[in-house]
This record gives structure tokens, sequence and C-alpha cells, in this order.
């Protein structure tokens, strides 16, 4: 079967800097979860996902079909849901207006049918008392959920999400994490985070993207590995370590590759290994210019 996206040397420059360098990734039915740090080059991949962007060089094929072809890209937006981080809104629209003008253009031309699914897709996010109040007078988080809602409609199969838990409270997290597992077993979706605890109760896959190019590619059980053996307590930081914060407790939660003799080992979390292979990346990063200075 083929994968319902498909990157293959995928490479995106801006003033001559990559922020996709050479990527190979293949997407199938379920949810992925993209991890890395601000100005990885997540929010670039997933506007070549969603048809946004044109990659400079490489090939990309979304559901079939390839995107560089005018009418295969229409038909691939009418399978296509997509969440950026960042959506402008109309002045002195209402929520339902919104999604509602946002399906006419998905082409939803029956009146009726089209409204039926407007307010399907704001009740999945929780906004269906508020659909009629001006986006304007809604909080950050209502607005992310507006913004989730467009991109619901019409049930896509093909989901691209950019920090679509930003601004949620923890009891809309929980919720909305169900509503998306409910969408995934019969769709593709993409989730770019950097909520750690989002990847690790919604994804069967995470990818982390660092400087562009793909450093982990796996399920969250295998990243999570990486870090057996290499996270402890101590009463202070321990200057070898990669990562280290003080806890409640008041002891300090150690990441590293060196662990000391004797040291008191912890269930490792996705945050700690993630964390640990951001360090090693970066130090070894660090010796590779040393080497070449």
């Amino acid at each position: 079967m083929n994968s319902t996206v498909r990157l293959t040397g995928v490479t995106k420059r801006y003033r001559g800097v990559a922020a996709l360098d050479g990527v190979d990734l293949g997407l199938d039915p379920g949810i992925t979860g993209l991890l890395g740090p601000n100005g990885a080059g997540k929010t670039t991949m997933l506007r070549v996902m969603a048809t946004v962007l044109r990659p400079d060089d490489g090939d990309v094929q979304l559901l079939g079909h390839d995107p560089t072809d005018p009418r295969a890209r229409t038909e691939i937006r009418r399978r296509l849901g997509y969440q950026p981080q960042e959506l402008g809104f109309p002045r002195g629209f209402s929520a339902f207006a919104f999604v509602n003008y946002m399906a006419v253009l998905k082409e939803w031309t029956q009146r009726d049918a089209r409204t039926t699914e407007v307010r399907r897709a704001l009740d999945l996010v929780g906004l269906g008392d508020v659909a009629t109040k001006r986006i304007s007078r809604l909080s950050g988080g209502q607005r992310r959920r507006v913004a989730l809602a467009q991109a619901l409609l019409g049930s896509p199969d093909l989901l691209v999400l950019d920090e679509p838990t930003t601004g949620l409270d923890p009891e809309q997290r929980a919720s909305l994490r169900g509503v998306l597992a409910d969408i995934a077993a019969s769709s593709t979706m993409v989730i770019s985070t950097h909520q750690t605890e989002d990847v690790a109760a919604l994804c069967s896959r995470v990818v982390v993207l660092d400087a562009g190019r793909v450093h982990f590619d796996g399920s969250v059980p295998d990243l999570v590995a990486l870090a057996a053996g290499k996270v402890w307590l101590a009463p202070a930081p321990d200057p070898t370590s990669l990562a280290s914060w003080r806890m409640a407790s008041g002891r300090h939660r150690n990441v590293g590759e060196h662990v000391p003799p004797g040291a008191e080992l912890v269930e490792p979390s996705l945050e700690d290994a993630y964390l640990l292979l951001r360090g090693t990346r970066d130090r070894s990063a660090g010796a590779s210019t040393e080497v070449a200075s």
C-alpha cells in the first residue's frame, strides 16, 4: 500500500539556508508526532504537506497525487485538513461564520449539508455553545479550536496540524486527544508540537526534526528506550549531564550519557529521551565544528 504522504529528497531553502535538507519520509494512516526545536523546519515541512509551499528540490506525493499538477493539487485539497500555526480571522466573524466560510471554500455547496457539517466540526472541538460568538471575543484557546474545527471539515483523509493544543488547558487537551484519536482511526494525521506528553499519549510514531534533517523516525517506545539507564536522581545537578532540573522533592533529575557509578536510575520519559537525543546531537555538532576549525 502506498503511503499517504511521501517525501523524497525534499529540500527547501530560505536565503540560501536549508529549512529542509534532503528529507525522506513516508506517512501512513495513524498519528505521527513531529518534534524538534524552534527553527528545526517543522512548520516548513507541514506547509509542504499542506500544498502551501513547493520544495526547491525533491519529490512530494500526497494521497497518491503530485501537488505540482494543478488538477491534482485541487483533488488533494479536497481531502486535506490543515491547521497552520497562525491563522488570520476576518474581522467581525463569529466562530460559526468563519468555519462556514471555510466550508464554502472547500466546495460544500449545499447549504443544509454545510450547516450540519459546520456544527459537527464545532461540536467536536467543544465550541458548539459559543458558535455565534464573535471570534474577537473568544479566548486564545478557543480561537485555536476554531482553527482546528475548520481543518476537521469533511473528515479529511490527511490532517496536518501545527501546534493544535497550544493555549488549551489540561481538560481541553485531554478531550481533544480523544477527538483526534478517533479521527486517526480512518485518516493520516501529522501533529507538530512542543508537548511531548501529547505525543506520548496520542502518537504511534514520532519523528524528530532538527536543522532540517530527520534525526529519529520510529515508535514512541523505541525513542524512550534510547534513554534507558541514562536518567538518574541526585542531590545536585551533575556537571556531566546533558540536562538537569530541580524537582519538587528538592532532588535533581539528570539526563546524560555518562551516568556516575551507583546512581539512582529512574524510568525515562519521552521528554528525557528527546532531551538526550537533542543534547547528544548538539555536542556532536560542537565537536565537529572544533575539529573543522
